[in-house]
């Protein structure tokens, strides 16, 4: 089988840095049982580190998610190293462009249609719904007319997003009616969709849809603060896995529901919904990928499950391998953004790191070192910490950071 793999994530080798440790290519697909090409962009080239000697065929261009230069390169590919009979894309940001890239040169796997029931966030809402599951009020942002008739049937505060966005990139908290009106004026209302602001606790859960719509592996974690807090707040992000419970079990159930009802096969999925103060469970969005920040780390450390070797394994060889469940681990991860104002240079941090039985992983940038804008959850933050224990715990050992945390930056001066 030809294997073309669409990578954009680097691979780091100061052992300070663990962002991707896991999306080992040259491991996890077996480049002589088949050939194995790649088209990546100058950050996905360093994360493709098999043997040279072993890779049918490289192309390298400026912009993945460039649809003509996309398809450029992998008929370049095809031409150096034959038909492609499987394209991989695993990052969110490309899972949608290939897709399109398939469809317009035949290539088998999922279609535009078929990312969309975890792309397009009116899509998914509007399956799940239909299975049963309560979903927030929503609708399409349409026009400024639309969208006020919408806001007043509902009421406020709503939620604006992007129907294919990601990482809560572009969510505008609405507040009242003028507020509505001037993000209208200033969006591409088209790409939009408006819907229901619920009051709840957030919870995701990472797992795998198999070749049936099953999920034979799914952990279960409540976020502390929320994602649209860390994007547009700057305020820290962590999450806390679930022990056994009542409410786990709900949840567990509850994301086989929505994942039955979208037909997810084949797919590690990062779902998000809301636990209400009464207990009501409330679905928000799904994503078909591995979840992001530090989720994939702290699963695999805990139930030895790396999502990224069981997605590779199940496109490339048709398999799905989990080793048995034993225990019930807990643990936890926090990211405290930069500061607000940058480029910065950093002068100090504080961390409570020394008092934490509970601590795996620290990531906190040196003295002298430039925090710059932009990246997302896997960039040089102020603070990055993973944590192992039971559950109680780990939330009161993020807290504590939380707390305690301290950096000191300077301006840096032009």
């Amino acid at each position: 089988m030809h294997i073309v793999v669409i990578n954009r994530w680097p691979r780091f080798s100061d052992e300070r840095r663990w962002d991707h440790e896991l999306s080992r290519f040259d491991e996890f697909i077996d480049h002589d049982r088949h050939r194995v090409s790649y088209v990546v962009d100058a950050v996905g080239a360093t994360g493709v580190l098999a043997d040279p000697a072993r890779i049918a065929c490289l192309v390298e261009i400026e912009d993945v998610n460039d649809f003509e230069a996309l398809c450029g390169a992998v008929r370049e590919v095809e031409s150096q190293a034959g038909p492609v009979d499987q394209l991989i894309a695993l990052s969110e940001f490309t899972l949608g462009i290939a897709a399109e890239v398939r469809e317009a040169l035949g290539i088998a796997g999922p279609r535009p249609e078929d990312v969309a029931v975890y792309r397009n966030k009116l899509t998914m809402k509007e399956l799940v719904a239909k299975a049963g599951v309560r979903v927030p009020r929503f609708a399409p942002c349409g026009d400024a007319h639309s969208a006020v008739a919408f806001a007043r049937s509902v009421g406020y505060p709503l939620i604006v997003k992007p129907v294919a966005g990601a990482a809560s990139i572009g969510v505008h908290r609405v507040d009242d009616e003028a507020g509505l009106l001037s993000l209208i004026e200033g969006i591409d209302a088209g790409d939009y969709e408006i819907e229901e602001f619920i009051e709840g606790v957030i919870h995701h859960v990472d797992g795998f849809a198999d070749d049936a719509s099953g999920i034979p592996f799914q952990a279960v974690s409540r976020y502390i603060n929320d994602c649209l807090s860390f994007e547009a707040g700057g305020e820290p992000l962590g999450s806390v896995v679930l022990q056994s419970g009542e409410l786990r079990g709900r949840i567990e159930e509850f994301a086989r529901e929505c994942v039955a009802a979208l037909g997810m096969r084949s797919v590690p999925f990062h779902l998000e919904l809301f636990v209400t103060e009464t207990g009501e469970l409330v679905f928000l969005e799904i994503a078909g990928r591995i979840g992001g920040a530090e989720v994939p780390y702290l699963t695999h450390r805990l139930f030895g499950v790396n999502l990224c070797q069981v997605w590779l394994n199940a496109l490339c060889e048709g398999t799905v391998t989990l080793p048995p469940r034993t225990g019930d681990p807990s643990g936890g991860w926090l990211i405290i953004p930069k500061p607000r104002r940058l480029p910065a240079r950093v002068v100090s941090v504080t961390s409570p790191r020394e008092s934490l039985t509970t601590l795996w992983r620290e990531l906190v940038p040196d003295a002298g070192e430039i925090l710059q804008p932009g990246g997302s959850y896997d960039a040089v933050h102020s603070g990055r910490y993973i944590l192992l224990g039971d559950e109680p715990t780990v939330e009161r050992d993020i807290r504590t950071i939380i707390a305690g945390f301290r950096v000191e930056t300077a301006p840096v001066l032009e």
